[in-house]
């Protein structure tokens, strides 16, 4: 595995690897690689005879109270994990790479990019998306994978490579959850063992709106009404939002109706640490 620092040195690596026929496929992350990390570089890996994997905590998508500072960066161990994974090339950019004095040009998201996550974290979709347009733009990738757990993120992302004619194809892979269903996350390792014992009402939160779908319950007030209230069953909960929005356009829905399908999004924090979780519903 070879690790790149430099832009110009990645985008001249891809550019060589275009030139020799080979098939990109790029997974990026923030760095404090897990097991959901580990499952896109797979898909990555089936998919494509190059994988590049960049790491970049980007300060552009984080908010002036949010965690940046405290972002955890254990890159050492994040190099191993990736070469035992079976990355190819590890691109960790320093942000004065990415954003050189003078930057000033960003991607406007949107409406898509100013409801829920956008709106709890004013200006989070324009710096997420600007960032990844340039890896799109220096990892040269003819396919991205990104993780069903970010779900919004993704909507934002398919929308981007749409209205700029992106040619990358944008493959997901389902979200991964432990065993006691708490979905998979760097920002995990912030609960006290309490906190993580707490967290996981947010997938019986999901599950329990599954259920009452599944015994006809079509009102999305009734159904937000009850996983709300599992939610504030854990004494250190405290709810952002919890909505179920139509899973192609990302707008909220007051009812159910057959042949579509549904997302539930949760932002909730569990003591100090913000989670966000979702589920998918097909009628």
């Amino acid at each position: 595995m070879q690790i790149i620092n430099d832009p110009g040195q990645m985008q001249k690596t891809a550019e060589d690897l275009r030139m020799k026929h080979q098939l990109i496929a790029v997974v990026m992350t923030m760095g404090a690689l897990h097991e959901g990390h580990l499952k896109l570089v797979d898909t990555a890996r089936r998919n494509a005879g190059s994988v590049i994997l960049t790491i970049f905590v980007n300060p552009r998508q984080f908010g002036e109270n949010e965690d940046f500072h405290r972002y955890p960066r254990p890159f050492e161990k994040d190099a191993a994990m990736a070469k035992a994974a079976g990355v190819d090339y590890l691109f960790a950019p320093d942000a004065m790479d990415m954003y050189p004095e003078g930057f000033q040009t960003t991607v406007s998201t949107g409406s898509l990019g100013r409801c829920f996550e956008g709106q709890c974290r004013p200006g989070h979709f324009d710096g997420m998306a600007t960032v990844v347009l340039k890896l799109f733009n220096i990892t040269r990738p003819h396919i991205a994978i990104f993780g069903e757990k970010d779900a919004q993120q993704l909507a934002v992302i398919r929308r981007m490579v749409q209205d700029f004619n992106i040619n990358v194809t944008i493959l997901e892979t389902p979200l991964m959850r432990e065993q006691d269903g708490l979905a998979i996350s760097s920002r995990n390792i912030y609960l006290s063992l309490d906190e993580r014992r707490q967290a996981a009402v947010l997938s019986r939160a999901l599950l329990n709106a599954q259920q009452l779908i599944d015994k006809g319950t079509r009102s999305c007030r009734d159904i937000v009404e009850a996983a709300e209230a599992v939610i504030r069953s854990a004494p250190a909960a405290t709810i952002e939002y919890v909505c179920i929005v139509d899973n192609d356009t990302f707008e909220e829905v007051a009812l159910l109706t057959e042949g579509r399908e549904y997302r539930m999004l949760l932002a909730v924090n569990i003591g100090r640490t913000r989670l966000i979780d979702n589920r998918k519903y097909s009628l």
